[in-house]
């Protein structure tokens, strides 16, 4: 039984743990905290948002499982033209996007009506690109003109892209995309050159844009920064009620379904899943479980960096790591007050759409790239021998 559940689950197996453990916490996680949704859009009916969602996280599980299938050296051609894809719809987004809370971040799909996030695929398909690039100028990854160049306009282009309507996705991206240069040996002088440039830029870009407009996203920014300083703050309703739930849940919960905040937190099934979870289970069940999963993520991300033999597989599998763990550490901060409201959602475990498949491309490839590397291992002993 073991050995036919190896031959159709590939690569690693711990990862395939995580994904596995990430989805029951869940699945149990959005049950709990849906009963307000339900009672204001579905006369109270729970099931019709947990049946969505067990859908959505299966189709999420059939996408890591069909692309953990394909072989990592396709990510590299797709690398390109996901990228020049995620530009015009970008584009589309901020001039025709969906308005929710005074940003354009969706795309209505005709017919269907589904929303999607280019933002989510922009993300991944600059990861994508970044890796290839990478790989293919080590040999002169300390020229600026032929090298740092290359790389650097692409990350420039999609975070100037997703700031307007997400300032934390854009910041996570750049940040990331910071950290894989690193990692791919560009030198930190132009590293640190780009960062002060970054941030003279994001400066001048809200210094001015408040300047001409004090409401809209701006002041949305600005509240949110405010509030986050000022604990006292009468608008800080959100954060308030989240401090609760994880107070009230100290070491061992309330026991699942028992959460009180639900019923006050906004959104406690996506931005805010973490304070409920670890209402209903403390800190012992609840916030250690899940802050160890993301982390032996990355652990296990940087064990294939290791292990690899070519460099566009080590990249890719790093990048997509860190852009996962970096969301979920900004999602889980907020929900403990660390940091100021993003509405970043916490990967594979809020209920969301386009974000949970996104979120389920970039676990299959993470496990396309383990994939990979055993088996050349397996080739190269059979060499040996």
């Amino acid at each position: 039984m073991e050995e036919r559940i190896n031959k159709i689950f590939k690569g690693d197996r711990i990862i395939w743990g995580i994904i596995m453990v990430l989805t029951i916490y869940s699945l149990l996680a959005v049950y709990s905290s849906i009963g307000t949704l339900a009672y204001k859009n579905m006369g109270g009916n729970t099931g019709y948002y947990i049946i969505r969602h067990a859908i959505i996280l299966g189709i999420g599980l059939f996408i890591i499982f069909l692309t953990h299938l394909i072989p990592y050296r396709f990510f590299s051609r797709l690398s390109q033209f996901f990228l020049y894809i995620s530009i015009p719809l970008l584009l589309l987004t901020l001039m025709i996007g969906t308005n929710l809370n005074q940003a354009a971040r969706w795309l209505t799909l005709p017919v269907i009506g589904l929303t999607i996030q280019p933002s989510d695929f922009a993300k991944l398909a600059l990861i994508m690109y970044l890796a290839r690039m990478l790989s293919l100028k080590q040999a002169e990854i300390r020229n600026f003109k032929e090298a740092f160049r290359p790389l650097i306009l692409p990350v420039i282009l999609i975070c100037v892209l997703i700031l307007p309507a997400n300032l934390s996705t854009s910041l996570i991206v750049f940040a990331t995309a910071l950290i894989l240069l690193f990692i791919g040996r560009v030198p930190m002088k132009f590293l640190l050159a780009f960062v002060g440039a970054g941030m003279f830029a994001l400066t001048l870009f809200i210094g001015g844009a408040s300047l001409l407009n004090k409401e809209g996203r701006i002041g949305t920014w600005k509240s949110r920064i405010e509030n986050f300083v000022q604990e006292d703050s009468k608008e800080n309703y959100q954060v308030e009620q989240a401090k609760i739930a994880v107070s009230t849940g100290k070491l061992f919960g309330k026991r699942p379904g028992k959460s009180m905040q639900r019923n006050f937190l906004p959104h406690p099934y996506s931005d805010f899943i973490f304070a409920i979870i670890i209402e209903e289970y403390g800190l012992i069940l609840g916030a250690i479980p899940l802050i160890l999963m993301y982390m032996i993520l990355i652990y296990r991300a940087g064990l294939m960096v290791q292990k690899a033999n070519r460099a566009f597989p080590a990249f890719l599998a790093i990048g997509l790591a860190l852009l996962i763990v970096f969301q979920a550490f900004v999602n889980m901060a907020v929900a403990v007050s660390l940091f100021p409201v993003t509405g970043q959602t916490l990967p594979f475990v809020s209920m969301g759409g386009s974000s949970m498949l996104f979120t389920s491309v970039a676990f299959g490839m993470i496990l396309s790239v383990s994939r990979g590397i055993e088996k050349d291992y397996e080739n190269e002993q059979q060499a040996a021998a």
